[in-house]
């Protein structure tokens, strides 16, 4: 890692990444939450991760999923993204019937779960209090994000989970040239910008929009199944 004209740093690997992610205390607000979060009763026999997560997947993936943080119980339990929690649980059997999954089931990060021309991370790293970042929280870990997607150097598609998780994208394009203004969330949507990834809205798999109906597992595994197409056909 070396710094890029003296602000950003520049990362020659995911491996280099990974490891800045996770001891990064940048925001004081997320390390107190994450690392004093209270232990659910039904995981009191195991070891919170409490640090920030990473990406996970295929590193040679033209697809990257983007959700917006990790789950209290879940990432920031196990130590992998959308793993071990309600949205995990959707989101994987959706991967699966896709095609972009090897199994249906996301539990813990050594269950031997791979992804398939997929990788799967988050706009923040660290679970933040009532799901809700900080604008500052944002831009602290867009640079995160900003690198993940310059080393995933085959991705053709971004999946953005959600109407934050689509708003950080939607950041990450502009800082690219792209033209963004007056682009508004909805499900299904795909944007298109030259010489940059396709970017598609997802409602977020969580339980408040799958439980209500908001979000079936028809319309997730159909988008995704979109965007294969998509990337086929421009291949």
């Amino acid at each position: 890692m070396k710094e890029s004209g003296g602000r950003q740093p520049t990362y020659h690997s995911m491996t280099e990444l990974r490891a800045d992610v996770i001891s990064c205390v940048k925001c004081a607000r997320l390390v107190k939450y994450r690392t004093t979060l209270p232990v659910r009763a039904a995981f009191s026999d195991q070891r919170y991760w409490r640090r920030p997560v990473s990406g996970f997947g295929d590193e040679g993936a033209r697809i990257v999923i983007v959700g917006l943080a990790p789950a209290a119980h879940g990432g920031n339990r196990t130590g992998r993204v959308f793993t071990g929690d309600a949205s995990a649980k959707f989101l994987m059997r959706s991967l699966h019937d896709a095609g972009l999954a090897n199994k249906p089931s996301s539990l813990s990060a050594d269950d031997g779960l791979a992804l398939v021309d997929c990788y799967m991370t988050a706009a923040v790293k660290c679970v933040p209090p009532g799901d809700r970042p900080t604008p500052k929280e944002f831009l602290n870990c867009s640079a995160y994000l900003n690198a993940e997607l310059g080393i995933l150097s085959k991705v053709e598609a971004i999946v953005a989970l959600g109407s934050l998780a689509f708003g950080a994208v939607l950041r990450w394009a502009a800082s690219k040239g792209a033209e963004v203004s007056g682009l508004k969330f909805r499900h299904g949507l795909a944007c298109h910008f030259e010489g940059l990834p396709a970017i598609y809205a997802c409602y977020h798999p969580s339980p408040r929009n799958t439980c209500t109906g908001k979000l079936t597992r028809r319309m997730m595994t159909g988008l995704f199944r979109k965007v294969i197409k998509d990337r086929n056909a421009t291949s």
